[in-house]
């Protein structure tokens, strides 16, 4: 049954019909958990309370259904206008994107474009930006253009997904570039061919990647809910004596706030992933693929 269910969400989270009724309707049936709403002022809100709690944040403005020119310029111009907010609101949060909302799957080179627009902008304000992994097809050039960019800024990072056969070696290529990276376990569906299919089996990968990056020396953002790995991962670091200043646990907004409280009290850094925007509803359905628990708060919206 929970198969079913997350293989359902899965391939609703790629639906452009069922994408186009969401924006239609707004947030609906508790996505309002997980994203903190539909305008930049929504969004600037949240990170101030957030920030009042000891977190900071990263900005994500959805898009994942880009099929033009002018439609890969409305969201790089959002990226823009969110750097923008940050800096006007004095709020401690960076942010990230998918280049595929830039353009990316209309042309490597308009992708290129406005991600420069946006790094030169986030570096004039001292910021960062963080360049979201997305499924495997589009794993190698996600990479590609990281490591074309990473030449000439300094401010920008990306995932990597431990679902995935390839990420170690992966980590050992971009070692090079001293690459601050987000530490994921994954959330796309995808072929056993190129992903561990069974938990376990990423789990244990998910441990092994961290201890590896943190070894190398570079920035880790361990992002995750799963409190064993937490425990794994602050093991590692006491055990090898790995600086605060090298590494941040990663959160979804409105997910494990307990646990988010807790790590800032014991003096971690924590760092919240807060969405935004009215094209919300891939990244909801992906929410509830990944826990079932998730699916039960919705149910309960439902009847409400």
């Amino acid at each position: 049954m929970e198969v079913l269910m997350r293989n359902t969400f899965q391939k609703l989270a790629k639906s452009r019909s069922a994408n186009k009724l969401a924006k239609r309707y707004g947030l609906r049936f508790g996505a309002q958990r997980f994203v903190a709403g539909e305008t930049i002022k929504h969004s600037i809100d949240a990170v101030r309370q957030l920030n009042a709690s000891g977190r900071v944040v990263t900005l994500d403005h959805l898009g994942e259904f880009v099929f033009t020119e002018e439609e890969a310029k409305e969201s790089a111009s959002m990226c823009l206008q969110t750097l923008d907010a940050i800096a006007q609101a004095g709020v401690q949060a960076n942010l990230s994107l998918k280049m595929t909302s830039l353009g990316l799957d209309i042309s490597r080179e308009l992708c290129m474009r406005n991600m420069h627009d946006i790094l030169k902008r986030a570096q004039s304000y001292g910021n960062f930006v963080r360049i979201d992994m997305e499924d495997y097809e589009h794993c190698q050039v996600s990479l590609d253009i990281y490591k074309e960019l990473r030449k000439t800024y300094d401010n920008v990072g990306i995932v990597i997904q431990a679902y995935l056969y390839r990420t170690e070696q992966d980590i050992e290529d971009l070692n090079r570039y001293r690459a601050n990276l987000r530490l994921v376990k994954g959330a796309y569906k995808e072929s056993p061919k190129v992903a561990f299919p069974n938990k376990p089996d990423v789990d244990d990968n998910f441990k092994a990647i961290i201890t590896q990056h943190l070894l190398n020396g570079n920035y880790a953002a361990i992002a995750t809910h799963d409190e064993e790995i937490i425990r794994y991962a602050k093991d590692v670091i006491k055990t090898n004596n790995i600086p605060n200043s090298q590494f941040e646990f990663q959160m979804l907004y409105g997910i494990c706030e307990d646990v988010q409280k807790k790590l800032v009290s014991e003096g971690f850094k924590v760092r919240v992933y807060v969405p935004y925007g009215n094209d919300w509803f891939g990244y909801f359905m992906r929410r509830l693929a990944e826990r079932p628990a998730n699916v039960w708060f919705v149910l309960k919206n439902m009847f409400k």
